[in-house]
């Protein structure tokens, strides 16, 4: 996004030191989750789907240096739910029932309301018509692996899954898959626009590169203001992106989790913990106790009692939960927060200050940002985007920084996909009785009805 702002200099111990201190203090069980934000804990694997849904970059690595213009994008560069269609029915069939049209599910949860993922089993004998199916029983059979990093994010796309069933059984024996998967698509491009993004960058940023909405007319009518996501040929993600302001997410995950009201799945869970009966890790068939209550995730699911209970994120910050020191399976560096700020630095992101700069934004002072020394008026980027949100909106929003990048970047492509609703029907709304206020807990209520 800015090709031209020179790389921030660091050395690696500097990092690693200043990781370290992002690190919050671990908290004993059932204590209060400190600096909670107003957002609903939801959202956080909400961005983490659509991060999956655009992204994935299976062979970088830690262990050798990046040049930002070598690195694949294994992802389609759009928001068109492909880590839930895979590469569709006629070449991963074995991802749909036998119409070819609806998802297979997985075993039904204790509250009979709820699936899990599907998986491969044992005593499977198509096995050999499943050839690039996962080899591990513990590994579920879904267009992206990654939605099954823990119980949570592994719910959710189970939503989706079950969401494109229902549409399929509105339209009863006229359903086609084309005509369903779109309906889909477009209604989780709504939520992405007209949900996350409202609820995680601030107001002015979102009304300088979406005008209509505050104006009430169409992308047509008003169109999209990009002044820095520019793509040359086709459309991209950049490394300011997914390096470092869609990182912000890091900072929202809690220590833990409820997930239920039950006594056999109402934690507290840890999103890494040290024993598998306290973790909410994936990669493994979920406990049937373990379904989501999604009304502790989401506002809009239950009644207004319930809304009042709902989890909370914890606020943007340069502050991560205690967990995500010590990441398993990332054994060349386990600390989230030290392998962010190495991965941004050998990327060669610009500072924070330069990019905000060149945005025409007046830098964060150090003494706000909280940093001396090496990272004096050079602060890297992810640690910056996280200090002005706290600095400019307490924690509860992306500053015009971090806002702008993740506000460009995902409006840049779905402007770029013929195929969006913004490109093919810019006034289509998911309902035609107020339509604004359709949002991930309706879509969540849609894919649960019988």
């Amino acid at each position: 996004m800015f090709r031209n702002l020179p790389p921030a200099e660091f050395l690696q111990a500097d990092l690693e030191r200043l990781g370290d201190r992002m690190i919050s203090p671990e908290l004993s069980p059932r204590a209060p989750e400190p600096a909670e934000s107003k957002l609903p804990a939801g959202y956080t694997f909400l961005g983490q789907f659509i991060t999956h849904d655009i992204t994935f970059d299976p062979v970088s690595s830690l262990q050798r240096e990046n040049d930002p213009d070598s690195l694949v994008n294994f992802r389609t560069p759009r928001l068109d739910l492909d880590c839930v269609y895979g590469r569709g029915p006629a070449d991963q069939p074995y991802l749909y029932a036998e119409d070819g049209i609806q998802f297979v599910l997985g075993n039904r949860l204790v509250n009979e309301k709820d699936w899990d993922l599907p998986r491969l089993v044992e005593d499977r004998t198509d096995r050999e018509i499943v050839e690039d199916a996962p080899a591990r029983t513990s590994v579920a059979i879904i267009g992206d692996p990654r939605n099954d990093e823990n119980a949570i994010i592994g719910q959710l796309h189970a939503i989706f899954l079950r969401l494109h069933n229902r549409q399929a059984n509105k339209r009863g024996g006229s359903a086609d898959f084309a005509t369903v998967q779109q309906q889909v698509r477009w209604l989780y491009q709504w939520v992405v626009i007209y949900d996350f993004l409202q609820r995680i960058v601030n107001k002015q940023t979102f009304d300088d590169v979406l005008p209509h909405v505050a104006k009430g007319t169409n992308v047509v009518t008003d169109p999209p203001q990009l002044r820095f996501y520019k793509p040359r040929f086709n459309a991209f993600i950049p490394i300011e992106f997914s390096a470092a302001a869609l990182r912000f997410g890091h900072a929202t995950i809690r220590q833990q989790y409820k997930l239920n009201k039950t006594e056999m799945g109402g934690g507290p869970f840890l999103m890494f913990a040290k024993t598998p009966e306290a973790e909410l890790g994936g990669h493994k068939p979920l406990n049937p106790n373990w379904f989501i209550e999604w009304s502790l995730f989401f506002q809009g699911i239950g009644s207004e009692a319930e809304d009042d209970k709902v989890q909370r994120a914890r606020r943007i910050a340069p502050s991560l939960a205690a967990p995500l020191s010590d990441l398993r399976g990332m054994e060349d560096m386990k600390s989230l927060a030290r392998r962010n700020l190495i991965r941004g630095w050998r990327l060669g992101l610009p500072s924070g200050q330069v990019v905000a700069a060149a945005m025409g934004e007046e830098p964060i002072s150090d003494e706000d940002l909280k940093i001396e020394g090496a990272f004096a008026n050079n602060a890297p980027l992810w640690y910056y985007i996280l200090a002005e949100a706290e600095t400019k909106n307490r924690g509860e929003q992306l500053g015009p920084v971090g806002g702008r990048i993740v506000m460009e970047t995902i409006v840049g492509l779905l402007m770029a996909d013929g195929h969006s609703f913004l490109r093919q029907h810019p006034q289509w709304k998911p309902r035609k009785n107020e339509p604004e206020k359709f949002g991930i807990a309706d879509l969540i209520l849609e894919a649960r009805t019988t």
